[in-house]
């Protein structure tokens, strides 16, 4: 069984604040992405340490993907793996995409563990931007995105990013830790208990 690591909202902000100056130094996000459920509140977070003064505050979007494992079976699935499918997405004909183009947007999630999600996040947005500035006649402003996540699983990946994301610090972690399971405040039914198990967690 994979050793389980409780992270506290404490954390979370803390985590959220060290990585900000990384971020801007990196890559001055104008827009931010959050991928449901768990990229909503570091985004909002970041969102507070990534403001500039005399600038207005950076907008947060959201997008939903959900992962299942598939056995096979499916005709246009030739062996089993994970797919990903969009339960909430940008409107491809609305000010949501046309917003996209020519903006450096920050993709935020809470962890990186297999890379699928984040891969498909990525490559569907960059279709997308692209099919909207082609759409609207704005090719010539470049769309740039970025990634952070709050821990990044040292683990062999089955999903892939952009070389020129990973090698141009376009792609940051706060933190990477092992394959370990991450237990997130926001999945717990009972915060108290949680924060006890953080606690003890802490002291060993």
């Amino acid at each position: 069984m994979a050793e389980k690591i409780y992270v506290t909202y404490n954390e979370v902000h803390k985590l959220c604040q060290a990585s900000a100056p990384r971020i801007l130094a990196a890559f001055k996000p104008n827009l931010i992405i959050a991928i449901g459920g768990g990229g909503y509140v570091p985004a909002r977070i970041l969102r507070s340490f990534l403001k500039q003064p005399g600038s207005p505050n950076i907008p947060i979007q959201a997008i939903g993907l959900s992962l299942y494992e598939t056995l096979g079976t499916d005709a246009q699935i030739e062996a089993p793996g994970t797919k990903v499918t969009r339960t909430q997405w940008l409107d491809l004909g609305s000010l949501e995409m046309a917003n996209l183009i020519g903006k450096n947007v920050l993709i935020v999630d809470e962890v990186d563990d297999t890379r699928t999600t984040l891969e498909y996040a990525v490559r569907e947005l960059e279709k997308d931007v692209a099919s909207a500035a082609k759409e609207l006649s704005r090719t010539g402003e470049p769309t740039q995105f970025s990634v952070f996540v709050l821990h990044n699983k040292d683990k062999g990946k089955k999903g892939h990013l952009p070389t020129e994301m990973t090698s141009h610090d376009r792609y940051l972690a706060a933190v990477t830790v092992g394959d370990v399971w991450i237990n997130y405040p926001w999945e717990s039914t009972d915060i108290d208990e949680h924060d006890r198990l953080a606690a003890l967690q802490a002291s060993k």
